[in-house]
């Protein structure tokens, strides 16, 4: 009997993902390969495209390898991406995005935060589309990065013949259709899915009119076929040419519509990853000052999309753990036992909890590293450590990371209230990615928030998620919730401790207090070097 295949693709911040799906949802394989990165000063984020489409490549390969199946069994594919902006030049050749110029860096990555003043002008606007980003375009959506080229490196925004969300970059290269998403339009570029059109007073206000004419033609709603797989992109893939391509979607978009597709309403879908994102969607549009949206129909058809975010989660732990000067011995400790830097972490603080209660009690950590996206909307907001002691070694490490995992789960706890305050009902929590392949941080976040939280049985909710869309646009289901509800399975679940639920209650009151000071500390400085 033939096996029937649907294919996800996933493009994160470190790696492209391929997982391979059955008709029930079961996975068949899964392939990763990483990604460049590339750092050429403060706050500049870039990637290669060409990287990027060769790893997808061979991931695709191996996965197949894998599964032991062959390219007829493939019935579709999905493509997933983080929200970085691709620019493509005559004959499909990169344009560079570096403010070096090299070639190959023909992609800002959404983490990327050059563009602060061109992000300032675009909110000094004041224009009537802000309230459907939450009041203000963030400094990692696409049109400050595009305000920047423009107004840095003219020729090169002269240059440029197509602009793309990488999701969307990603299809065309696999189509060659002129076509974008809604999901990726509508969350990143101030398209007003609900209007049909872009933000037109933003962009004449910035100098950006003619940007339309540098975007595709054709917008798709999620789960429609962009077009068949062409014979350039099926050779590099290994694949058959025509198989119908999903319109892209964003990263986290992909995970929340796995996690909550079969059932939308109630629940908040958490992605956890390099940074977090909060999907809840509603059938009125929310507003909630600082989360991003409400957006039509990005996550899901005929649903309002709310999104908050963390801008710095996976990213600010690893950054922790590097910082300690007993990393030398959790890394060569980790290696010498085979196990992983976490998983050996968490016993060191599970030895400290055996002899203290509450090892945090008096080391409080605002995690605004890389700035507040949400709910606070301030980029420039800065990170705090307080109650900081000469301790070193083991436990000194062991503290201050449960301390950065707290301040997380108080950031999404933060991120929860508001969207509640503002007219959300959220009845139950739904997670996926890194996060939840660390119970000591599921058991930190339950017992932060106070809710239970529902994990997918398939731990690649999002590769899962892009693979949803594919079986959607070749046919095999006639809408999203359908085929959410046939393809995702529940796995298990952690229930919060309700005696921690004081401590936690006295530690949120200390994190919301640290901003204050913080932003209170920024105040005196700019008001002693302003007189």
């Amino acid at each position: 009997m033939k096996q029937t295949c649907y294919v996800g693709i996933d493009v994160g911040s470190a790696s492209a993902r391929v997982g391979l799906f059955n008709d029930k949802g079961e996975r068949l394989a899964f392939a990763l390969r990483p990604i460049k990165q590339f750092h050429g000063q403060t706050n500049f984020v870039e990637q290669s495209s060409a990287d990027i489409w060769g790893q997808v490549c061979a991931a695709m390969k191996e996965a197949m390898a894998i599964a032991g199946v062959t390219a007829d069994n493939v019935r579709s594919l999905g493509v997933d991406a983080t929200c970085s902006l691709v620019a493509v030049g005559q004959g499909g050749h990169p344009v560079s995005l570096a403010q070096s110029g090299e070639p190959e860096h023909d992609i800002i990555m959404w983490m990327d935060h050059r563009a602060a003043k061109e992000t300032a002008k675009i909110n000094a606007t004041g224009d009537d589309a802000l309230k459907y980003v939450g009041g203000e375009v963030s400094i990692e959506m696409e049109l400050p990065k595009i305000l920047w080229l423009k107004n840095n490196h003219p020729d090169r925004y002269s240059g440029t013949l197509r602009f793309f969300d990488l999701a969307d970059y990603l299809v065309w290269r696999a189509t060659g259709a002129d076509v974008a998403s809604t999901c990726t339009l509508t969350c990143k570029w101030n398209y007003l899915a609900h209007e049909g059109h872009f933000a037109e007073g933003i962009l004449q206000a910035v100098d950006l009119g003619d940007l339309p004419t540098k975007l595709p033609e054709k917008v798709l709603e999620l789960g429609e076929a962009a077009g068949g797989l062409s014979q350039t992109a099926a050779k590099d893939l290994g694949l058959n040419a025509g198989i119908p391509v999903a319109a892209g979607i964003i990263d986290a978009h992909a995970g929340g519509l796995a996690l909550i597709g079969a059932e939308p309403e109630g629940g908040l879908a958490i992605i956890s990853g390099t940074s977090n994102c909060h999907m809840i969607v509603n059938k009125k549009p929310v507003m909630v000052p600082g989360v991003w949206g409400p957006y039509w129909g990005a996550m899901l058809p005929d649903f309002w999309l709310g999104e908050g975010g963390q801008s710095a989660a996976g990213a600010l732990v690893e950054w922790t753990i590097q910082q300690s000067d007993a990393y030398a011995e959790l890394k060569s400790t980790a290696a010498q036992q085979d196990l992983h830097e976490i998983a050996l972490l968490n016993t060191w603080v599970e030895d400290l909890e055996a002899r203290e209660m509450y090892p945090t009690r008096d080391l409080h950590i605002l995690p605004d590293h890389h700035g507040n996206r949400s709910p606070r909307a301030n980029p420039q907001a800065r990170g705090v450590v307080s109650g900081l002691t000469l301790e070193t070694g083991r436990d000194a490490l062991a503290r201050l990371y449960l301390a950065t995992l707290q301040a997380i789960a108080y950031g999404t706890r933060h991120i929860i209230e508001e969207m509640i305050k503002a007219g959300h009902s959220i009845t139950r929590l739904c997670m996926c990615g890194g996060a939840t392949k660390n119970p000591l941080w599921l058991r930190e976040y339950a017992n932060i928030t106070g809710c239970e939280i529902q994990l997918a049985e398939e731990e690649d909710a999002v590769t899962l998620g892009a693979a949803i869309l594919g079986a959607v646009a070749c046919g095999d289901f006639k809408d999203i919730p359908s085929a959410s509800a046939r393809l995702v399975r529940k796995g298990r679940s952690v229930k919060p401790d309700p005696g921690t639920a004081e401590f936690h209650a006295a530690k949120y009151q200390v994190y919301l207090n640290l901003y204050d000071n913080q932003e209170h500390h920024k105040g005196l400085m700019i008001k002693a070097f302003s007189e």
